[in-house]
């Protein structure tokens, strides 16, 4: 899966925040509603427009973005 397919950024949405392609649906939602204990299930029947894909590319973006190592902050 290539996350590129379904992620991207437009200044002109959402400030330039990474999104899903075609939705005002941040990659930060998503995160956060899966930190707060959602499953993958129930933010699909929340968000009908969403595809499992979609979901997956999230997760895979979040792996990408965080694998260059950089200390953590105190």
């Amino acid at each position: 899966m290539d996350w590129r397919d379904h992620i991207d950024s437009d200044p002109q949405v959402l400030l330039g925040k990474p999104r899903i392609k075609g939705t005002r649906i941040s990659v930060d939602l998503v995160l956060r509603l899966t930190g707060a204990g959602w499953t993958r299930e129930e933010i699909l029947d929340s968000y009908p427009h969403l595809t499992d894909e979609m979901v997956r590319a999230v997760y895979a973006y979040a792996a990408d973005a965080v694998e260059a190592p950089r200390p953590l902050a105190a």
